[in-house]
């Protein structure tokens, strides 16, 4: 029963972790509340593109509104290109042009006179697109990972053993952040690892970090202080895995016209 219950508390702080790195990080939809004849509609715009034009679309804003948006490569003081809106299939619809991998942009939307976000744009990396055959085992590989090391830590509090799962943690982890996780990097933009000593892409280094922090929990194993190596190396990687994910990856730096991985 105790078990059942840990694997509950397991699942929920991990589910609560997944959705607050999700929304907090870069390429989550941007929400913005628009105005027009004294009615309020919220819209989202893209973060994320794939390498093709990105739809920016304003799906709750009625058709009698007129609506342009503007954009310029990022970072660069490039003039802002406008473009307008056009109703398609029932909705308000603009499209951002394609840029290299790593390329971003970024925009601002104008709804009837009223400018939303010119002071602060956002900002939209394009990447390439990512078979789902790696990219779904990568993603549940990691949230295995932060499940088995939050139940491993309930564990040791509990004073049950935690020795199995522990190395069921590293394994998944290993796995998951080490093997698919390149093949993640390489899919979308070419490097396979971008973190220390090669470049500051906060993914792959808060994955390194955290995995040696687990492989010095397993290798003290024997420690009779073990279990606060272990506790420790779960509270760095909930801390360490609620940086945003995607955070000061690569880019594509316009004035040399290549990928850069550094910041």
């Amino acid at each position: 029963m105790k078990k059942t219950i840990f694997w509950l508390l397991a699942i929920i702080i991990t589910l609560a972790l997944s959705v607050y790195q999700r929304m907090t990080g870069p390429t989550y939809p941007k929400k913005v509340m628009v105005e027009l004849n004294g009615e309020s509609y919220k819209v989202k715009l893209p973060r994320s593109g794939v390498q093709h034009d990105e739809t920016v679309t304003l799906k709750a804003v009625p058709q009698t509104a007129k609506a342009q948006v503007h954009y310029r490569c990022y970072p660069t003081s490039d003039e802002y290109t406008t473009a307008d809106f056009a109703w398609t299939d029932g909705e308000w619809q603009a499209a951002l042009p394609a840029q290299p991998v790593g390329g971003k942009l970024q925009y601002y939307i104008t709804v009837g006179d009223k400018d939303y976000l010119a002071d602060e744009p956002v900002v939209i990396r394009f990447r390439q697109d990512v078979p789902a055959g790696i990219l779904i085992p990568h993603i549940l590989l990691m949230f295995a990972a932060m499940l088995f090391a939050v139940y491993t830590m309930l564990l040791v509090v509990s004073q049950k053993e935690y020795r199995k799962w522990l190395k069921i943690t590293v394994a998944t982890l290993f796995v998951g952040g080490f093997i698919f996780g390149p093949l993640v990097q390489h899919a979308a933009f070419g490097p396979w690892w971008t973190g220390f000593p090669y470049g500051t892409d906060l993914t792959d280094n808060k994955t390194l970090l955290s995995f040696l922090f687990f492989l010095a929990a397993l290798v003290t194993l024997r420690w009779k202080y073990n279990k606060w190596v272990v506790c420790l190396a779960v509270l760095f990687m909930i801390v360490i895995f609620s940086i945003p994910h995607s955070a000061y990856g690569s880019e594509y730096d316009y004035s040399t016209q290549q990928l850069s991985t550094e910041k």
